[in-house]
């Protein structure tokens, strides 16, 4: 029995091979797109879900409050680890690390033999044997009590084993000596595999806590408790039963004790305990050195594999209950001979799932093109193989009947419940504009133009977003101007302004200044400072940026009153934005020239007020600022460059750049970033969006126009007659194309009526991340649903001149 259904399927699917395509098509474009997003999504949600009692494992993170605004960490201050190892109960494991930036360099020593040298190593961290308590590794060398429990100790991940002793065996690693930083001498004490699973804790070398404590580096740390650094990482596993709110009390009793806070200091320090499953997902706090996942946009995207399949279903629906005349008389036949609305209802499921599963086998083979064609999309590590990834066919075993039900079950319903004897008499008239299906299929047809116009307007407006972030003035010249960093660790001052000289002298540079980062940047230092007027005291986190006398002219920042940055080895005299002008009490600039501020126990004078400039992405507000001089800290080059004459200009500048770089820093990289791309690339999540969006605007217009080509060539197959007919009496070619036309632009424009709202409405929300936004343009809605009509009316009149030039007497001859 279940043979003959699928041999029947099969003769049905191929005798209609133009509405088979169609949905053929339309169901594998839905479900490739939901395998790419299935795989998008399982990754991120996946991460550390590996780990032992992962749900009682939590971070301990750090909220600041500064003057009514709350700073976020996700650090602690260095000796919290230790202190809360020895006197909070409820704690199973604590498991403190101290992370390490990503430009270190490691040498390899061997007798008799050059030392290799490995530079900008990444993701090493300092921690004791708990950490190995807390993420589960397979240890192939050493063991995991003993391998960091003594200073200068190291343990290696298997990569970094091969890597730095390629031909070595982990047994024969132990023992070997590995330095960082020409200082930092440690031995090998275990060898431990790289984890396979989706996780942050991606780090490849870890060096014993201890030797922080007990070396050169030393001086790196902070053991005070009123010092927060990012790079001091707190983990903890709870007992079973312990409530985290308990443990988050002890620790804020814990910090009270022996926080020792000035009476003057107004700040709050709150301590959190962050879940393992939120570290992947929350930006406040960020991951280690790695990505962080945005739930709402895999939301987002479950929804457009949501849409894109729905609109392939409805695309089913609407054409299978279009063609269900002309399957009326086989209907009445099977009925007449006995088959029951069940076996009738079967049948036509099968040929929807037979349908589906070729739909499904075609998704496959075109997966692997999609992955390509969103490769700047998807995270590193993401690849599709069926035979490593069981979960990708468990889901399309749900997905392939889910489809296949979705699709077909109206459709065969309606089918199945016709009339035998109407049947058979070919008076079943379900292409009758007055049927039930009829309708369903004009409101189903409205429901893809709806989504597809909604994709098309989200489109265009944050294509116009983005243009309007990377456009604005951000109250400084942005182009033309790069920027080279010196190393942190070489201080000395003589060798930056020995390369300053050098470049000055190259003929395309403009200007250069030295400052500790550009006036838009990631970088970021702050502090409380204080205003008192006579009358009141004025208390805020001010935002601090330290540069040469060069930084405002280069940068073209308008100095609104005052002087310039006066120079100085060592801060000793401030430059005000005008946001912190307002703040204490301001409205005049020259108002605030003289006047004192009190910070780092020290009054330093307001020497001159600067208009406001975003110190950072728009999705931010303008923060309060002072501009100082402060030489020693001073590392960043910014280089101001004329317009180029000729093509390579810039090229030849920059090459003369490094050859003066390596002049005076042979042993580093020489680096450089143009800041108009560096601000690009705060909203690179946005252009991704941007580019998505894009793809599933185009995927939907495409399935919602193949729909609407089937329906409008099963409509003009219908009316061959009428319109032969009308020929005959006199209907010129466009009387009968604007026939053909007419409903189904009223359900084009419908669509866009209903989708103007709902596309405002998300429109607005995305907005909000943003603290300068575009405006939403009346020309945004309507270019969305001009797009859509213009579309519409070119595939209406495409197919309804082919049918309005047929040769009347052919037309009247047809069946």
């Amino acid at each position: 029995m279940i043979k003959n259904y699928f041999n029947i399927a099969w003769r049905n699917l191929t005798k209609h091979k133009v509405f088979t395509f169609i949905n053929t098509t339309g169901l594998a474009i839905g479900i490739s797109a939901s395998i790419v997003i299935y795989l998008i999504v399982s990754f991120d949600l996946n991460f550390d879900r590996f780990e032992k009692d992962n749900n009682r494992i939590y971070r301990v993170v750090s909220n600041f409050n500064f003057s009514g605004e709350t700073y976020k960490n996700p650090g602690v201050t260095y000796p919290m680890g230790d202190a809360i190892e020895k006197e909070v109960t409820g704690i199973e494991v604590v498991a403190p690390f101290y992370t390490w930036d990503s430009e270190t360099k490691v040498s390899i020593p061997e007798k008799g033999k050059t030392t290799v040298v490995y530079r900008k190593q990444s993701n090493i961290i300092f921690a004791n044997q708990n950490y190995f308590k807390l993420v589960g590794y397979t240890w192939m060398a050493g063991t995991p009590a003993t391998a960091l429990q003594q200073p200068s100790q190291v343990v290696l991940t298997a990569s970094n084993a091969a890597l730095y002793f390629p031909g070595l065996n982990a047994s024969q690693v132990l023992g070997k000596e590995v330095i960082f930083r020409d200082s930092v001498h440690t031995i090998v004490s275990g060898v431990v595999k790289d984890l396979e699973e989706n996780t942050d804790f991606n780090f490849k070398t870890f060096i014993s806590r201890s030797t922080l404590e007990n070396t050169t580096l030393k001086s790196t740390i902070n053991p005070a408790w009123d010092n927060t650094n990012g790079s001091s990482q707190l983990f903890v596993k709870l007992a079973a039963g312990t409530l985290p709110l308990t443990v988050k009390q002890k620790i804020e009793v814990l910090y009270t004790k022996y926080h020792h806070k000035d009476v003057e200091d107004h700040s709050t320090t709150a301590y959190e305990l962050q879940p393992l499953r939120d570290v992947h997902f929350n930006a406040d706090y960020g991951t280690f050195n790695g990505r962080v996942a945005h739930r709402p946009t895999l939301y987002g995207l479950l929804a457009i594999a949501a849409f894109l399949l729905l609109l392939a279903c409805i695309n089913f629906i609407n054409l299978t209950t279009a063609q269900a005349s002309q399957r009326a008389k086989e209907i009445g036949v099977r009925k007449s001979m006995g088959s029951s609305k069940k076996q009738l209802v079967t049948q036509f499921l099968s040929e929807t799932f037979l349908l589906t599963l070729f739909a499904t086998v075609v998704s496959v083979a075109i997966t692997p093109l999609l992955l390509k064609v969103f490769a700047d999309f998807i995270p590193e590590g993401l690849h599709f193989n069926l035979r490593e990834q069981p979960g990708i066919l468990l889901f399309l075993l749900l997905l392939i009947p889910a489809v296949s039900l979705l699709s077909g079950f109206y459709p065969a319903l309606v089918l199945s419940g016709y009339n035998p004897l109407l049947a058979l008499k070919n008076q079943a008239y379900s292409s009758s504009s007055k049927t039930r299906s009829a309708w369903l299929r004009k409101s189903l047809t409205v429901s893809q133009f709806v989504i597809a116009q909604v994709f098309i307007i989200a489109t265009i407006l944050v294509g116009k977003q983005i243009s309007f972030t990377l456009s604005k003035d951000m109250g400084f010249k942005k182009d033309a101007i790069l920027s080279i960093q010196t190393n942190y660790y070489n201080t000395a001052q003589r060798k930056k302004y020995l390369l300053i000289d050098k470049i000055k002298n190259i003929p395309s540079v403009v200007d250069i200044s030295l400052s500790t980062s550009e006036p838009s940047s990631n970088s970021t230092w702050s502090s409380t400072m204080k205003y008192k007027d006579g009358k009141k005291e004025i208390e805020a986190d001010v935002q601090q940026k330290y540069a040469d006398t060069s930084y405002l002219g280069l940068y073209r920042i308008k100095l609104l009153a005052g002087s310039n940055i006066p120079y100085s080895d060592t801060p000793a005299a401030f430059v005000i934005n005008q946001t912190y002008l307002h703040i204490l009490g301001f409205q005049d600039p020259h108002d605030a020239v003289g006047k004192m501020i009190e910070w780092d126990n020290k009054k330093m004078p307001i020497v001159g007020v600067v208009a406001d400039f975003n110190q950072k992405s728009l999705h931010e507000s303008i923060k309060p600022l002072v501009l100082g001089s402060w030489s020693n800290s001073s590392r960043t080059l910014n280089i101001a460059l004329y317009p180029e004459k000729e093509p390579g200009d810039w090229k030849k500048a920059i090459a003369k750049m490094e050859t003066a770089w390596k002049e005076i820093y042979p042993e580093d990289d020489f680096e450089y970033n143009f800041l108009n791309e560096s601000i690009a690339r705060y909203y690179a999540a946005e252009q991704k969006i941007s580019a998505l969006l894009m793809w599933a605007s185009g995927l939907a217009i495409f399935i919602s126009c193949l729909g609407l080509l089937g329906l409008i060539i099963f409509i003009t197959n219908q009316r061959t007659k009428e319109i032969g007919v009308r020929k005959v009496v006199g209907a010129s070619i466009t009387q009968i194309i604007a026939m053909l036309s007419k409903d189904f632009l009223q359900l084009v424009i419908i669509a866009f009526v209903i989708a103007i709202p709902i596309s405002r409405w998300g429109a607005g929300k995305w907005l909000d991340n943003f603290a300068y936004k575009t405006s939403m343009n009346a020309w945004v809605f309507l270019a969305g649903g001009a797009i859509m009509f213009l579309l519409a009316l070119t595939i209406l009149c495409v197919r309804g001149f082919k049918a309005a030039t047929v040769n009347p007497v052919k037309s009247l001859k047809a069946d």
